[in-house]
C-alpha cells in the first residue's frame, strides 16, 4: 500500500473520529442536562471529558499531522487558498474548542452540585453556542477536503 493512501486513510479515520465524537458528545450532554437528572448529568459530563481526551485530542493530533504529511506527498501548496481556507478553518475549531473543554471541566464541577442552577444554565449556553459553529466548522471542512472547489497548486 502506498504512503498515500495510508495517508489518506489515517486522515479520513481523524475526520470520522472528530465528527462522530462531536456529534456523540453533543448529544448526550444536551439529552442528560435537559432530563434534569443530577446523577445522569455529573456522570455524563464525566463521560464527556473523558470522551475528548480519548478521542477528540488524538484525533485533532492525527488530522494535523497527516494533513501535513499528505501536503508534501500530494505536492499541493501550503500558500494555495485551499489550504488557506482549511487552515483557517482548522484554527477556528481549535479556537471554539479549547474553551469548550475548559467549560466542560466546569459544567462537571457544577453538575454535582446545582445542575438546573444558573450557573450551570449559563455554561451549558456558552457550550452551546461554542460548539455549534465548531461543528458547522468540521463539515465544511469535511467538504473541503473532498471537494477541494478551491485552487491546491
Amino acid at each position: 500500500m502506498s504512503s498515500y493512501l495510508i495517508l489518506k486513510y489515517l486522515h479520513v479515520l481523524g475526520a470520522t473520529l472528530l465528527i462522530g465524537t462531536g456529534a456523540g458528545i453533543a448529544f448526550f450532554m444536551l439529552l442528560a442536562s435537559r432530563s434534569g437528572n443530577r446523577h445522569l448529568i455529573v456522570g455524563t459530563a464525566r463521560l464527556v471529558v473523558i470522551a475528548d481526551w480519548v478521542f477528540t485530542a488524538p484525533a485533532v493530533v492525527l488530522q494535523f499531522a497527516s494533513g501535513m504529511l499528505l501536503m508534501e506527498v500530494t505536492g499541493y501548496r501550503y500558500d494555495s487558498p485551499w489550504f488557506m481556507a482549511t487552515l483557517g478553518l482548522f484554527v477556528f475549531i481549535g479556537c471554539c474548542w479549547l474553551p469548550v473543554v475548559v467549560i466542560q471541566y466546569r459544567l462537571r464541577a457544577h453538575a454535582g452540585v446545582d445542575s438546573q442552577g444558573d450557573d450551570f444554565q449559563r455554561l451549558m449556553k456558552r457550550w452551546i453556542a461554542l460548539g455549534i459553529p465548531a461543528f458547522a466548522a468540521i463539515l465544511v471542512l469535511l467538504w473541503l477536503m473532498i471537494a477541494k472547489p478551491l485552487p491546491v497548486v
